[in-house]
């Protein structure tokens, strides 16, 4: 038994996040005279221009994202926030559809913020979920002309932990997008600046937090998630951040993560651990940056200078006992 056109269109709309375009209705067989039907008895609600929903299906924000690129025209995409959105990084918004498409395809909707550019190739777009969006390293320089350089950095890190780009492919994507006055090249580039390649990425947005508060109080950058182990060779500990030469480990506590006896339990055991080996462990928690970090950092900077006085006195004493064994040598 073959399907109504309703029935066929039904399935097509599921497959799109329950939307679907005028084009879409007509190749099920739709006449013009029933789309204008469907439409008055509100059995299709409009969702944005040339874009439809069905009465009683489910309105999701990936169904109007998709539904706002359709309306934006020829290859208007996810972008910015949007995008960060949907591959589920920092700076990430869903309250409003964020779409990017040429200038010469102006485009104005309610609930749909516009960013208009020429400088849009096909190697800065890719489709996920069906939606058509910017890549994660366009979405990155994008994101730094609407947000700030500690949100940037973030999604950086998001990306980086979840395999969606390479420090190689991000510096690729800013070399060629990068112009003078373009707004995003200029943090995209200090968080590039910021990052070490060889170091692992931040597990937590709220470590990537840390690592940026200890930068903007002029203290030198620790190597995130750093694994720790004895003169033996036997896995001691891994810690959010660390500053291996002078043997100081950075924690970040998580109330909300740490409250259960067990987690109190191995917390403490690490510590231990760490002591043991002659390493200092200093806790950071969210609190403390309500106020900018200053203590933290304040106490992070005097740990850093005792380590690097301690370190100067056994300088010191290597190198009298040096000059000692030279004397008698000489003496006799």
């Amino acid at each position: 038994m073959s399907r109504t056109p309703d029935q066929v269109l039904s399935s097509i709309s599921e497959a799109q996040h329950s939307v679907f375009t005028t084009e879409h209705a007509r190749a099920c067989g739709f006449t013009n005279r029933q789309i204008r039907q469907r439409l008055e008895t509100r059995q299709w609600l409009c969702v944005h221009l040339n874009a439809y929903r069905m009465a009683g299906s489910p309105e999701t924000w990936r169904g109007r994202l998709l539904a706002a690129c359709w309306a934006g025209g020829f290859r208007a995409v996810a972008s910015h926030r949007s995008a960060a959105a949907l591959y589920e990084l920092a700076g990430g918004r869903v309250q409003v559809a964020e779409i990017t498409c040429p200038r010469w395809r102006r485009a104005r909707h309610p609930g749909v913020e516009v960013h208009e550019t020429k400088a849009l190739d096909p190697i800065d777009i890719r489709v996920v979920d069906g939606i058509p969006v910017t890549t994660p390293e366009r979405t990155l320089f994008d994101l730094g002309a609407v947000c700030g350089p500690l949100v940037v950095r973030m999604a950086f890190d998001n990306a980086r932990k979840n395999g969606l780009l390479t420090f190689g492919s991000t510096e690729l994507a800013l070399r060629r997008l990068a112009r003078r006055g373009r707004p995003g090249s200029r943090i995209l580039r200090s968080v590039l600046a910021s990052r070490d390649p060889s170091q692992a990425p931040s597990e937590s947005e709220m470590e990537t937090m840390l690592l940026d508060v200890i930068e903007r109080h002029g203290l030198p950058t620790p190597i995130p998630q750093l694994e720790i182990y004895d003169r033996a060779g036997h896995f001691v500990a891994r810690v959010d951040a660390a500053y291996p030469e002078q043997r100081i480990a950075i924690e970040y506590q998580s109330y909300q993560e740490h409250a259960e006896p067990e987690a109190i339990v191995r917390d403490s055991r690490r510590r231990k651990a760490l002591k043991a080996i002659q390493w200092d462990v200093i806790e950071a928690t969210a609190p403390e940056f309500q106020d900018g970090g200053g203590p933290f950092c304040a106490a992070l900077r005097a740990m850093l200078k005792d380590a690097a006085e301690r370190s100067g006195v056994a300088e010191r004493l290597i190198v009298s006992r040096s000059d000692a064994k030279t004397a008698l040598s000489s003496w006799s």
